[in-house]
């Protein structure tokens, strides 16, 4: 085969790929292996292009047994790590022996099982005090305080404080998955709006009196409706509007506005403008595009302390994708936060 041949061959192959003679030279690269490793590879020995270690153990072994081998291959695209896998499979054409190299970029399956072990870690971390604490009490009521009323009651009150929030724990988990498991899916049930904010307020209303707070709810005169999921918009909004009252809401009032917008250039179409501002310390801009991260957490004791999972906001991102809506925040230290959800209307 000529070269012509082996370049129009290689080309077609979608991955960056290489060929490797006997004689240990790049006989051909196409365009993807020439912007990974390099222009003017061809013909040069494979050791000066690609220098990692056990890539090149892996094309020599596979060069001397005529034998398929892998390996990983590590770089750097600007800020971010890529990682390869590199086959290097003999071939044989004609008279002529060689071995193809293909990297198949992985990165992504890397990124998503590093996501899936701290996820892990995070459940286990965020289980593990509660189950301590638990134990612990046990463990003394069992022995010093076997007998003591007082310390007794004491106990069984922080018993039942930290089996909620495992409980929460496990509800908003289960949750999670759930709504992971729908973001694919268009609801198609018509919501009011207007009609789900009210009632969600009214719900709250004894959480805003035990914080002294007050929630201010603004509606247009006529009803807007949007395809939706009643139950996950409820979610939604019982959500951010809780926060807002426990994080900043307190002696202060909570403003809840919707509004209609008749191009929204987020979705670029008529779309359902649902505002929630609190009046609170506010959110150092720094933090604010990690919020909707799983078990991120601004303050974590004081979090932990409100009864919270850090689970709430990716939930609520997880929703709106769904609703193939938006979520805006905007915060600055000491003037408070507004959470804005963006969702194209009922047309």
């Amino acid at each position: 085969m000529s070269l012509p041949d082996i370049s129009s061959l290689l080309e077609a192959i979608p991955q960056p790929a290489l060929l490797i003679g006997r004689a240990e030279r790049i006989i051909g690269a196409n365009s993807g292996a020439s912007a990974l490793l390099g222009g003017a590879i061809t013909g040069r020995h494979f050791i000066t292009a690609i220098r990692q270690p056990t890539v090149l153990d892996a094309i020599e072994d596979a060069l001397r047994t005529h034998a398929p081998r892998e390996a990983r291959y590590l770089t750097n695209a600007g800020e971010a790590d890529v990682t390869y896998t590199v086959t290097a499979r003999p071939v044989d054409w004609g008279s002529m022996q060689a071995v193809l190299v293909c990297f198949e970029d992985i990165t992504h399956l890397e990124q998503a099982g590093q996501m899936r072990r701290d996820f892990v870690a995070n459940v286990s971390h965020e289980l593990r005090t509660p189950l301590t604490a638990l134990l612990g009490f046990i463990e003394t009521l069992q022995g010093p305080a076997k007998g003591d009323a007082v310390a007794t009651e004491r106990f069984l009150r922080t018993m039942a404080r930290e089996a909620a929030r495992m409980e929460r724990l496990v509800h908003d988990l289960l949750s999670l998955s759930r709504v992971e498991a729908q973001e694919r899916v268009r609801p198609r049930e018509s919501v009011d709006l207007g009609a789900l904010l009210t009632s969600v307020c009214q719900t709250l209303r004894p959480l805003t009196q035990d914080a002294g707070a007050a929630l201010a709810l603004t509606l247009p005169d006529a009803a807007i409706k949007v395809p939706g999921d009643a139950d996950q918009l409820r979610q939604v909004f019982t959500n951010l509007i809780e926060n807002a009252v426990k994080y900043g809401g307190q002696g202060g009032a909570v403003r809840i506005t919707l509004t209609q917008l008749e191009a929204a250039p987020a979705l670029r179409r008529p779309a359902a403008a649902v505002t929630i501002t609190d009046q609170g310390p506010g959110i150092d801009p720094l933090h604010i595009p990690r919020l909707t991260e799983r078990f991120y957490r601004v303050d974590g004791h004081r979090s932990r302390e409100k009864g919270g999972t850090g689970l709430g906001l990716a939930i609520v991102k997880h929703i709106i994708n769904r609703h193939r809506g938006r979520l805006r925040i905007e915060s600055a230290l000491g003037k408070g936060s507004t959470f804005s959800v963006l969702l194209p209307l009922d047309v």
